[in-house]
């Protein structure tokens, strides 16, 4: 099918751009390029030649009427007496004249190939007239002889015409062009070949980039897992050309790609997976609100209905808990601002460290300050809180009574540090890289019956999403009898 020309916004029809490669374009610059330095090159030749030969036929045109008036004076001939032609021996070619006081030409003859004088006819002199005897150079066609180059000298009232034949010169122009045309070509031929090897080859790797690039993009990146695509060889990334330059961003990019569709993929992951935990500690609780609800509505006398309502609360408890939970987090992930205040935090991590000591007697709790400057942070102090009461909760429910449990605070110039360390069993090493990501459990199944308390594995997430969202972060360190969660918070500058 003919393909219809295309239309710019006005309906105006666009003829059809024909591009061509790169290749051929800098083959085509550089034959341009050299046809015209070629071409100035044979006109300069050419010209200062020309000048050169002009110059030369010039003067001994200019001698040969200096030495015809000296041969003229000699003679006693009449005024028609050119008879000197004879006297010099002047080469095949030679042409004299005479004039008389109006300029009129008396007598003008020209020395054959023999050796002797031929007149000129009427229709021969007739192209000498107006040649003034100053000494100027002037070129005349002359019928039958070809151009000449002619000049007219006069001397104490006889007046002397000169001329050479241009033939020899334009001769000598004439095989100077076809000569440096020829040269020319034949350059222009071999420079044109040789070019297009070199950016043939130069251009090589060029080809495989675009290669490279397409069999990238025809990969479905939009569904499954992308690993392996295909990236260029060192050979075509060297950082000291420009093709090898463009490999290297080419090379990052596709790295680039890749670790992004990784990331999505890893993203969509935990997203289907938090949705899936997310429904499951919902629907926990819901079951057992339901269950003792269907109960008290049988009437059935195995439970007591105060016992049951307790159940029903602790339950709806548990539920509002986790939805503000994932509220919480869901504020943090859309990057809403904290409180911001000076916060003192050794005191607030006492303060968290009492009321841990409340909740859990059985373990051996102690706290150490170390303190160079005051520990003070710009943040939100129910948040921040919020933060070192989960750990310490998340270190008692994972450990056995009489499990020591040491919170230290330490500060520098710079930053702010609290440390949360147990002599425990420790986090089994599977579970260690995702301690930190939502609903991530010690216990990894999901099976809980009605009556059941857990948590639902948001606390290290919460702790995470809060820390950084003031600037901060939470590592861990866990092996089997030691565990330190630390969190590190930047000082309030003063």
């Amino acid at each position: 099918m003919r393909s219809e020309p295309r239309k710019t916004e006005k309906g105006k029809p666009q003829a059809r751009t024909r591009g061509r490669s790169l290749r051929a374009r800098l083959v085509l610059f550089f034959s341009v390029t050299l046809a015209v330095v070629c071409a100035a090159m044979t006109l300069t030749t050419v010209y200062v030649q020309r000048v050169y030969l002009l110059g030369d036929l010039d003067q001994r045109v200019t001698d040969a009427a200096e030495r015809s008036q000296g041969g003229l004076q000699r003679r006693t001939g009449g005024a028609s007496d050119l008879g000197f032609l004879n006297e010099r021996g002047q080469p095949a070619g030679t042409l004299a004249a005479r004039f008389d006081d109006d300029g009129a030409v008396l007598a003008a003859e020209v020395v054959t190939e023999d050796g002797h004088q031929q007149v000129l006819t009427a229709t021969q002199r007739a192209a000498l007239d107006g040649i003034t005897a100053d000494g100027s150079l002037h070129t005349r066609a002359v019928p039958g002889l070809g151009t000449y180059r002619t000049t007219a000298i006069g001397g104490d009232g006889v007046p002397v015409l000169a001329g050479l034949p241009m033939d020899n010169v334009q001769r000598v122009i004439n095989g100077l062009v076809v000569a440096e045309t020829v040269i020319a070509a034949v350059g222009l031929t071999a420079a044109a070949g040789v070019s297009a090897v070199v950016v043939r080859r130069r251009l090589r790797p060029l080809g495989r980039v675009a290669a490279t690039a397409a069999e990238v993009s025809r990969t479905p990146l939009n569904r499954g897992e992308v690993t392996g695509l295909t990236r260029l060889p060192p050979s075509d990334t060297a950082p000291g050309t420009e093709v090898g330059r463009v490999g290297i961003a080419l090379n990052h990019l596709i790295d680039h790609v890749e670790s992004s569709l990784a990331e999505r993929q890893r993203t969509e992951e935990r997203m289907r997976r938090f949705l899936a935990d997310a429904s499951h500690e919902l629907r926990t609780p819901l079951a057992s609100i339901a269950g003792y609800a269907e109960l008290m509505d049988r009437g059935a006398g195995t439970i007591e209905p105060a016992l049951a309502w307790r159940r029903v609360s602790a339950q709806s408890a548990r539920m509002t808990g986790l939805v503000e939970d994932l509220l919480l987090l869901a504020r943090l992930d859309e990057g809403r601002p904290l409180e911001s205040a000076e916060v003192n935090v050794a005191t607030l991590v006492a303060e968290a460290v009492w009321d841990a000591q409340a909740a859990g007697s059985g373990h051996d709790w102690q706290l150490t300050l170390c303190l160079d400057i005051p520990a003070s942070v710009i943040g939100d102090a129910s948040r921040l809180h919020q933060v070192v009461a989960n750990l310490l909760a998340n270190a008692r429910a994972h450990t056995p009574e009489g499990t020591k449990i040491t919170v230290t605070v330490e500060t520098t110039d710079t930053h702010c540090v609290i440390r949360v360390r147990d002599n425990g069993p420790g986090i089994p090493p599977g579970l260690l890289p995702t301690v930190f990501e939502r609903f991530t459990r010690a216990d990894a199944s999901r099976s809980r019956t009605l009556g059941s308390e857990g948590g639902a594995g948001l606390g290290l997430a919460i702790a995470t999403a809060i820390t950084q969202a003031h600037g901060g972060r939470i590592d861990v360190e866990s092996e089997p009898g030691r565990t330190e969660f630390s969190i590190t918070l930047p000082t309030a500058t003063r």
